[in-house]
This record gives C-alpha cells, structure tokens and sequence, in this order.
C-alpha cells in the first residue's frame, strides 16, 4: 500500500496516514495504546498508562505524552518528532489516522515505507493473528513501496536505497 501523504505542519514534514479497520473504535484505541498491544505490532511498546505529561524511555530517549482524549486521540512527542493517533467510528468500524511530524523531508520516502511495514502488523494483530516483524520487513517489497514513494513525494531514493542495502549486507 502506498496511501500515506507528505504534508507540511508548522512548517516541518509530515506524514499521515488513514486506515479504515472493521474493528471498533475501542479495540483499535487498545491496540495503539497499550504497551502489551503496541509490542506486537509498532516499532516499539511504550511503557506509559499514557495520560497526558507522561514520560517514557524507549531506544535510550525520552518521549511525553501531550495529550489523551480515550478513546478518540493519543499525541506524544519523541526524539524531537511528533506523533499522534485519531480514531472515529466509521461504517461498521473505525478510521485511523496516524501523523508523524519530523525534521528531515529527504527522508520522507524511507520513513512512509517504514510505517507501511508497520501498519501491515495491525490488521492481523487487531484480527487475533501476528505478523513478525521480520516477515513484515520482506525488503524487495519495502524496496518497492519506498521507490513509489519518493517518486510520489518528489524526494531523492538514494537514503532509502543505502538504507535497505544496508539492512540486506546485515541479513
């Protein structure tokens, strides 16, 4: 898939990301919310509650909450980036959209394909199954959404090529 949209907020990049998911608003807020959930599916479990002005450590930095509005908004920043999760009933499900504000726009392309890997855990997390991560992390796959990416966002491919290079030599 390859939906998500280069955006700019207060003047930075950002993603976004809209899912629609036959599951309610109430599974869908567990899954982006607890850290037993989270684990199975995003790139890391955040230890919180989360309630707003919480920290947590994850990858040696520190994150806070910036805001909680259950079951409807989570919003945190780490690492300098913002991140944020709204769900809305939708149909007979949900709509989720995910933004992630960071700094570098040159990697866009890379960090869209990124979170494509991820959100390809969620479905089958949220239906009861499980999708490794390394399964998730086909890289002729990544390879190829990365590429419509950074044709779509008007970036250059060549971080996200010396990326999966990379992730490839260290396989």
């Amino acid at each position: 898939m390859t939906d998500g949209t280069l955006e700019t907020i207060d003047g930075r990049p950002a993603l976004r990301f809209e899912r629609t998911l036959a599951h309610s608003v109430e599974r869908v807020w567990r899954a982006v919310s607890e850290p037993a959930e989270l684990e199975r599916w995003f790139p890391a479990a955040a230890d919180w509650t989360p309630a707003t002005g919480e920290t947590f450590e994850a990858y040696g930095a520190t994150g806070e909450v910036t805001e909680v509005d259950a079951p409807h908004r989570l919003a945190w920043t780490f690492g300098g980036e913002q991140y944020s999760f709204d769900l809305a009933a939708h149909e007979d499900g949900c709509r989720l959209i995910f933004i992630h504000v960071f700094t570098d726009r040159t990697l866009a392309a890379q960090t869209a394909a990124g979170w494509e890997t991820y959100f390809s855990r969620l479905e089958p997390h949220l239906a009861g199954g499980h999708l490794s991560e390394a399964e998730a992390h086909e890289w002729d796959a990544w390879e190829k959404v990365h590429e419509r990416y950074a044709e779509s966002f008007g970036v250059n491919p060549t971080p996200g090529r010396r990326f999966v290079e990379a992730q490839r030599a260290g396989q």
